[in-house]
């Protein structure tokens, strides 16, 4: 089993690495050269902050960017291309054949986040900028916010297509930034209806905010390790869940 589940990780590792990749990493590396003639004449202590706000935030966003698209269109394209056909008619259960898929779409990911990360610390380097703990933390958590996102598409993608997959996913992107504020505005309702709605949302909803670090990092901030660790582990049990109602609608998915 371990053996079919690297060989499909890998499968889908090479095949997220035809999807355009090097474009976003280009287009990244691209937007931090631009910045930097922008922030020239910037002082050294604001542009640790600029620097720090801007690199991280268009990695954030780029990488979440890719993270819906490749989530949220996979099993699409795996129809459309018949290769679901033949993956199901082998003694690979649909639970294995998914979270196999999961796994190659982080380790792409992942890949990319490496990638994202240096070039962002050599920009600092080269801005005379020593790179600092929180700005580390900020980067390695962010893996993170893209598993939860990673595997909401999943969810999404086990039982609709991938225009739906991919708005519904955006939105829950939106909404998981935000689950703070609306919980707050919901409170201060006097109606007793739009305070339960509020604080059921936010519970269903994930706290994407409880894994956004770059903040911090741009005011030097370091959060506690095991603040940082909780977060972590809220991102994979939450990741956990929503795999596992992938997997039940995946198994009831009628193919023909």
């Amino acid at each position: 089993m371990i053996r079919v589940f690297a060989s499909l990780a890998w499968n889908g590792f090479r095949e997220a690495r035809r999807n355009r990749v090097s474009v976003v990493i280009a287009a990244f590396t691209l937007a931090l050269v631009g910045a930097s003639a922008v922030m020239a004449d910037v002082t050294v202590y604001t542009m640790r902050r600029v620097v720090t706000d801007f690199g991280l935030g268009a990695m954030a966003i780029l990488l979440s960017v890719m993270a819906i698209f490749l989530s949220s269109g996979l099993l699409t394209r795996e129809i459309e291309r018949r290769t679901i056909f033949l993956m199901v008619s082998r003694p690979v259960s649909r639970g294995l054949f998914l979270v196999s898929r999961l796994a190659g779409n982080m380790l792409t990911l992942g890949a990319m986040l490496l990638v994202m990360s240096a070039v962002f610390f050599l920009q600092l380097i080269v801005f005379g900028i020593s790179p600092s703990a929180p700005q580390l933390i900020a980067a390695g958590v962010l893996w993170f916010e893209l598993l939860v996102l990673t595997s909401f598409g999943f969810l999404m993608s086990s039982f609709s297509g991938q225009v739906t997959s991919s708005v519904v996913t955006v939105g829950m992107f939106f909404a998981g930034h935000l689950a703070n504020d609306m919980y707050e505005l919901s409170a201060r309702s006097k109606s007793e209806v739009v305070r339960a709605a509020g604080k059921a949302v936010y519970y269903l909803l994930p706290n994407l905010e409880r894994l956004n670090y770059r903040g911090a990092a741009a005011y030097e901030v370091t959060p506690p390790l095991g603040e940082v660790f909780q977060s972590a582990l809220y991102s994979v049990g939450y990741s956990t869940v929503l795999v596992a109602l992938a997997i039940l609608l995946f198994n009831r998915r009628d193919f023909r």
